[in-house]
């Protein structure tokens, strides 16, 4: 390639504000649209030698189209948004990033946990609705708090988001227990993980941290909510289609469980009828996929989908999936 190589940043607003481009700026001539249908990433990318894109959705037709195409780089570890395959099979590359968000993220699933156990919803509401002020002693017992010390902490994926997790969880007194694969039979089960469905049935926070495949959709539905302790937390960073949403909130009102804090919806943005966002819910917290979007992970994002490219046109293979 000579000179800077034509690129196409198809949806440069979910990096959100805030960001430093001029390194990419450096090695690509980037053309940044906030986002892209997959007709219009299909047309923006026809032409240009490097794909960049998010969550944007980039099908076979659109990667055989583009006869240019050279790279498709990713500003996300999962890459379910791309035919993986059309691209080998065309000779594109495609690279994602990893572990950029790990301390972000896990900082997200204790401040839902702590929400929780510390009942800050709730002892706000009172203070602000003026009872403490009428309390007859220096505190108030309305909500019980649970201490996190001694508890079990289930997780499903352990790469590094769940490790960084499960760190904090030890420094709190915790005591981790990491899922086998599902549907592992338990004569397989390596000497350091545990079987998927006692997992379930022991941890008090369950934190799910693995990717989306047709295995995993659905992971947590009716069967296993009804497993778990009835005091427990379950919490989602990862993807949505790892809960089966209508089960959850059938055990969310049966009291099933004690509560759920959820950061990523089956569809993104949601929609109107998605049934975690109908406000007769109890004992449940969404937040709109944010535990990555602290400041310093999002410009590590691009960092590293920077180094990708530039190794991409010295001829190497850094994160390559293709």
């Amino acid at each position: 390639m000579s000179g800077r190589p034509s690129a196409a940043f198809l949806d440069y607003a979910t990096l959100g504000p805030g960001v430093d481009t001029a390194q990419l700026e450096q090695i690509v001539e980037p053309k940044y649209y906030d986002a892209s249908s997959p007709s219009e990433a299909a047309a923006r990318v026809a032409d240009c030698e490097i794909a960049i894109l998010n969550k944007a959705k980039l099908g076979a037709d659109a990667i055989k189209a583009a006869t240019r195409l050279k790279l498709i780089a990713l500003v996300a570890t999962g890459s379910d948004n791309v035919d993986l395959a059309a691209a080998k099979e065309r000779g594109i590359a495609v690279a994602n990033i990893r572990d950029y968000c790990s301390a972000a993220v896990a900082q997200h699933v204790f401040a839902l946990v702590l929400g929780f156990t510390q009942q800050i919803k709730g002892y706000d509401a009172l203070v602000r609705s003026g009872a403490w002020q009428k309390s007859r002693t220096f505190a108030m017992f309305d909500f019980p708090i649970r201490e996190l010390a001694g508890r079990v902490l289930g997780l499903c994926g352990y790469g590094s988001l769940g490790q960084s997790v499960g760190g904090i969880g030890e420094a709190l007194g915790m005591r981790v227990l990491v899922s086998a694969r599902p549907g592992t039979a338990r004569a397989d089960v390596p000497k350091d993980r545990v079987l998927f469905d006692d997992v379930i049935e022991q941890a008090d926070v369950l934190s799910l941290h693995c990717p989306l495949t047709p295995k995993t959709r659905n992971l947590i539905g009716a069967a296993q909510l009804k497993r778990m302790k009835r005091d427990a937390i379950l919490i989602n960073t990862a993807r949505g289609g790892l809960i089966d949403s209508e089960a959850l909130v059938a055990a969310l009102k049966a009291g099933e469980i004690a509560g759920a804090g959820i950061d990523v919806l089956a569809h993104e943005p949601p929609r109107k009828d998605d049934p975690l966002l109908a406000p007769d819910v109890p004992n449940l917290i969404v937040t709109p996929h944010i535990a990555w979007a602290a400041r310093e992970s999002r410009q590590r994002a691009l960092d590293q989908v920077t180094e990708n490219i530039a190794d991409f046109l010295r001829g190497g293979r850094l994160r390559r999936l293709v």
